[in-house]
C-alpha cells in the first residue's frame, strides 16, 4: 500500500497539468458550462448505482451501529490529518495569518486532542480555517473550467479535480510517511459514511426524488462551491436561502 501511495504522486502531477492546461472558460461566471455532459451523465449513472448498492446502506449500518462520540472523534482525526494541508495552501493564497491559525489548531489536537480524536482546539478559539489547492488555483486566477463528474468522487470542476490530485499527490505529512496517507485515506471514508448518513435525506432528495439528478447534483454543486468561494452562483441563489437548504450540509 505505502509502495501504491508513492506511485502515485509523479503521475497524479503529472495528469493534474494536464487537466490544468486544458482547463475551459464558459461565457460569464454563473454560466453552467458543462460541454463533458454526455460522459458526466455516464459517470452519474455509475456513481449513483453505487450508491444505491453499497454507499447509502453500508452508512446506514455505520450510523446505526456506530455511536455518534465514535464517529465524531473518526471525522475529527481525518480533518487533523488534513490541516497541514490547510497550512501549506494558506500560505500559497497570501494568508499567513491563517496559514498560523491552522498550524496552531493542528498542533493543539494533535496533543491535547489526543492525536486529533477531540477538537480541542475550538476551545481555543481555533477553529478551522479550510483551504485546499483547487482554492488556491482560484486565488493565482485560474479558471474553474468545465464541470465533471468524477468515478466514486462526484461532482468536481477542471480546476477542483487538478486541486484533489495535488492535495493527495502532494500533502506535507504523507511526504514523511505513507501510513499517515494510508490512515487518511480510512479516515475519508468513514466521513464519508458519517456524511452520507447524517445528510441522508438531503443526498436522496437530490439523486433519487428530483427529475433529473444529475442536473439537480450539478447545480447544487456548482451553487454551493461558488457560494463558498464569495463568488456569484449558478442561479443567483439568495445567500439566506443558501444557508437554510444547504449551509450545514456543504459546511461538513
Amino acid at each position: 500500500m505505502t509502495a501504491f501511495f508513492s506511485s502515485l504522486r509523479l503521475p497524479g502531477l503529472a495528469v493534474a497539468g494536464l487537466i490544468l492546461a486544458g482547463c475551459s472558460v464558459p461565457d460569464t461566471p454563473t454560466d453552467i458550462h458543462d460541454p463533458y455532459e454526455p460522459v458526466n451523465r455516464l459517470v452519474h449513472g455509475f456513481n449513483k448505482g453505487v450508491d444505491t448498492v453499497a454507499i447509502r446502506p453500508a452508512s446506514q449500518v455505520y450510523g446505526h451501529i456506530v455511536p455518534q462520540p465514535v464517529r465524531t472523534g473518526l471525522d475529527n482525526v481525518a480533518s487533523n490529518l488534513g490541516m497541514p494541508a490547510a497550512v501549506a495552501n494558506k500560505s500559497l493564497q497570501g494568508e499567513p495569518e491563517d496559514a498560523v491559525h491552522n498550524l496552531f489548531r493542528f498542533l493543539v489536537n494533535s496533543t491535547l486532542g489526543v492525536f486529533g480524536i477531540f477538537d480541542a482546539a475550538a476551545s481555543f478559539g481555533l477553529e478551522e480555517r479550510s483551504a485546499d489547492f483547487g482554492q488556491t488555483l482560484g486565488v493565482w486566477g485560474t479558471p474553474e473550467g468545465a464541470y465533471l463528474e468524477l468515478p466514486l468522487l462526484g461532482p468536481s470542476t477542471e480546476r477542483a479535480a487538478v486541486g484533489q490530485v495535488v492535495d493527495i499527490a502532494l500533502n506535507p505529512l504523507s511526504l514523511f510517511s505513507d501510513d499517515v496517507r494510508e490512515a487518511e485515506v480510512a479516515g475519508t471514508g468513514t466521513s464519508l459514511l458519517n456524511y452520507r448518513y447524517t445528510f441522508s435525506t438531503t443526498v436522496d432528495g437530490i439523486l433519487y426524488e428530483s427529475a433529473d439528478s444529475y442536473a439537480q447534483l450539478r447545480l447544487f454543486y456548482l451553487d454551493s462551491s461558488r457560494f463558498a468561494e464569495g463568488g456569484e452562483t449558478a442561479d443567483a441563489i439568495d445567500t439566506e436561502l443558501y444557508d437554510d437548504l444547504y449551509g450545514d450540509l456543504y459546511d461538513q
